[in-house]
């Protein structure tokens, strides 16, 4: 059994950051396969899993906006959230009185992509989990037929959230907006591949109602080309640096 699948995801708007800029945000022309990865992650993970990006299709024509956003320069305290489930105070707030912070920010707007991906085991389970890749299968395919997720699905930034997403047997290239096409073979450059953390994912101390991760993280790049809008990351993918 094939345990691939291919999904259509359209917006409004998409921030894929590259990370050499430090203060503005300015986005890539096309998805970065770890933001590609956290989307799926919004429909269903499990640390028995982990998605792998295949193949990204661009069909409109990449189109950018400037934009100024207020963000918060904090996060929320899992310290913070877990005493006060436990009944002990604390305060799980962000206040964005004190927090917040104007950027300017360079994005895509109108932007709509066919993502083929597939799931492999990474060998972690719990002590109930006995079902293998058909379990997981079944229950991705389930998610993704019935539009269900436990997290809204968003293309980059939390703030653009995805607007379409359809599960789909073959991506029809056809629409493939006349744009796209006319660029013909694009060297995209160096690209961020994913965001890999020193803990691969795993506390630290092993305790999954506990966890303790790791801080430390490194940015893994690849240089793909978009070839009539179509990415093949599997090629690229053999060629990863850090």
């Amino acid at each position: 059994m094939s345990y691939g699948f291919k999904i259509m995801v359209e917006g409004d708007y998409a921030c894929f950051t590259r990370p050499e800029f430090k203060v503005e945000r300015v986005s890539y022309e096309v998805p970065t396969p770890g933001a590609l990865e956290g989307l799926l992650k919004s429909i269903y993970w499990k640390p028995a899993i982990r998605y792998v990006i295949d193949k990204i299709v661009v069909f409109q024509p990449i189109d950018f906006a400037n934009v100024r956003r207020n963000e918060v320069k904090d996060k929320v305290l899992l310290s913070a959230v877990k005493s006060q489930m436990n009944g002990k105070g604390g305060d799980p707030v962000i206040y964005t009185k004190e927090s917040r912070s104007q950027r300017a920010s360079m994005i895509l707007k109108n932007v709509k992509y066919g993502v083929e991906f597939h799931f492999e085991l990474t060998g972690i389970k719990s002590e109930e989990e006995t079902d293998g890749e058909n379990k997981h299968f079944n229950i991705i395919k389930r998610r993704l037929e019935n539009g269900q997720w436990f997290r809204t699905p968003c293309l980059g930034c939390s703030e653009f959230p995805v607007k379409r997403l359809e599960l789909v047997e073959e991506f029809d290239e056809d629409l493939i907006s006349n744009e796209i096409l006319k660029m013909g073979d694009v060297d995209l450059g160096f690209m961020s591949y994913k965001v890999e953390f020193e803990d691969k994912g795993q506390p630290l101390n092993g305790d999954w109602k506990n966890p303790k991760f790791s801080d430390k993280a490194k940015t893994v790049y690849y240089r793909p080309h978009m070839i009539n809008g179509i990415i093949d990351v599997r090629k690229y993918r053999e060629e990863l640096k850090c």
